[in-house]
C-alpha cells in the first residue's frame, strides 16, 4: 500500500471537485517516505508476532525463543490507520472514478496474485498441517473476496485484512462517485455511531445485532480508518473543517476507549501521533535507508510471510535446527521473497497497468 499513484487525465471527462475547495494541500512529496517506513515497521511487528507468539500457540516451539513479540499483531491496526491516510491522498489525485479503480487494482492485485501462487506452492511442497487448501480454493483466492462472499478458506491467514481493505475502498468509491467526500465527516460519524449502538446493545443489554451489517460496514475497524482519514486532513488541510476533523478523531478514540479499553485507546493515540509526525516530516529517523526499504516491501512482506514462514520453520525444526535459528531463517526467506515480488512483479506490473491506462484514456480523449 505504498503512496505511488498515477496522475492521469482526460479532457472530455467529468472532473471531480477537489476534496477541499477552501484550502489547497500543503506542499509535500508525492511519496511520503516516512509514512512508508511506518508501514514497514508495522509489517515487521506482525512478522515477529507470527513467528514467535502465534507459531508457539499453534505448533509449539521446542524451546523458548530469545524474543517473543506478543503485541506485534497490533501492527495491523497501524496498517488500517495508514490505509485511511493513504486513500485520501490517492483521491486527491484522481480526475474520475475509474482513476481510483485502476490505481487500487494495480497496487493490490498483481503482487497478491504472485503471493497466492507462491504460498500455495511452497506450503504444499514443504507441508503445513491443517493450513493448506486445494487448487479450487487457491484459484478462488485470486478474487480477494473468496471468504467474504463464498466462505472459501484463505491460502494464507493474513488475507482477512485485505477483504477489510476492499470494503473500505468500496465505501470511499461510493462517496467519490456521489460527490460526498466533502461530507466524509458525516459518513464517519454515522458509522462510529452505529458501532456505538452495537457496543451498547452487546455489552449493556446483552443483545446481538445483525452480524452481516457489522461485517460489511467494517464497524470493528472503522475507528482506525477514521483516525487515518482525519490525521491526513489535519496534516494537509488545516481549514475551516479542522474542528469537525478533530471531532471525528476524538469520537474514534473515545469509541476505542469504550469498546477496547484505555490501553488500546492510548495505543491508537500514539499511532495517530506517529502518522501525523511522519506525514509532516518531523521524525527524521524514519528516513533511515533500512526502514525505507522495509516500507517499500511492506505489502509483499505482509502477504508472503506467515504460512511460508511457518512451513520453513517446521521443516527446519524437523531437520534439527534450534528455535531461534528457524525464526531467523523464516525472516530471511520472507524478506527475500518479498523483495523479489516487489521488484520483479509488483512495481513492473503496476507501472505497466497505469501506463496502459494513461495511453487508453489519452487515445479516447484524442
Amino acid at each position: 500500500m505504498t503512496i505511488r499513484e498515477a496522475d492521469v487525465s482526460q479532457p472530455q471527462s467529468v472532473v471531480l471537485a477537489p476534496i477541499s475547495a477552501e484550502a489547497k494541500p500543503r506542499q509535500r512529496s508525492t511519496r511520503l517516505v516516512e509514512v512508508d517506513s511506518l508501514r514497514g515497521i508495522a509489517a515487521v511487528a506482525v512478522v515477529l508476532f507470527h513467528f514467535t507468539t502465534r507459531f508457539d500457540q499453534l505448533y509449539h516451539h521446542d524451546a523458548q525463543p530469545w524474543m517473543s513479540f506478543s503485541l506485534g499483531h497490533l501492527g495491523v491496526n497501524l496498517f488500517f490507520i495508514i490505509s485511511g491516510f493513504v486513500i485520501f491522498m490517492t483521491i486527491e489525485k484522481v480526475n474520475r472514478p475509474m482513476d481510483f479503480v485502476v490505481t487500487r487494482f494495480s497496487r493490490l492485485y498483481p503482487a497478491y496474485w504472485a503471493a497466492v501462487a507462491l504460498t500455495f506452492s511452497i506450503t504444499h511442497l514443504l507441508g503445513l498441517p491443517e493450513r493448506t487448501v486445494d487448487l479450487f480454493s487457491a484459484l478462488a483466492n485470486l478474487t480477494m473476496v473468496h471468504s467474504l462472499f463464498f466462505g472459501i478458506p484463505h491460502v494464507d491467514g493474513v488475507y482477512w485484512t485485505l477483504q477489510i481493505e476492499l470494503l473500505f475502498y468500496l465505501g470511499m468509491f461510493l462517496l467519490l462517485i456521489t460527490h460526498r467526500l466533502e461530507r466524509i465527516h458525516l459518513a464517519l460519524f454515522g458509522l462510529l455511531g452505529l458501532r456505538l449502538i452495537y457496543l451498547i446493545a452487546e455489552q449493556g443489554m446483552g443483545i446481538s445485532l445483525p452480524w452481516i451489517l457489522y461485517k460489511f460496514l467494517i464497524l470493528g475497524q472503522i475507528p482506525w480508518f477514521a483516525i487515518g482519514i482525519t490525521v491526513f486532513r489535519l496534516a494537509f488541510h488545516r481549514d475551516s473543517h479542522t474542528r469537525r476533523d478533530g471531532a471525528v478523531l476524538v469520537a474514534a478514540l473515545a469509541l476505542l476507549l469504550a469498546g477496547d479499553g484505555p490501553g488500546i485507546a492510548l495505543l491508537a493515540t500514539a499511532f495517530a501521533g506517529l502518522v501525523y509526525g511522519a506525514a509532516t516530516g518531523r521524525i527524521g529517523l524514519l528516513r533511515n535507508p533500512i526502514l525505507v526499504w522495509l516500507g517499500a516491501i511492506s505489502y509483499t512482506l505482509y502477504l508472503v510471510h506467515e504460512y511460508i514462514g511457518w512451513s520453513v520453520m517446521l521443516t527446519l525444526r524437523a531437520a534439527g535446527w534450534k528455535t531461534d535459528a528457524t525464526i531467523l531463517a523464516a525472516i530471511a526467506v520472507s524478506l527475500i521473497l518479498a523483495s523479489l515480488i516487489t521488484y520483479t512483479v509488483e512495481r513492473p506490473a503496476m507501472n505497466r497497468i497505469r501506463a496502459w491506462y494513461r495511453q487508453k484514456t489519452a487515445s479516447a480523449a484524442g
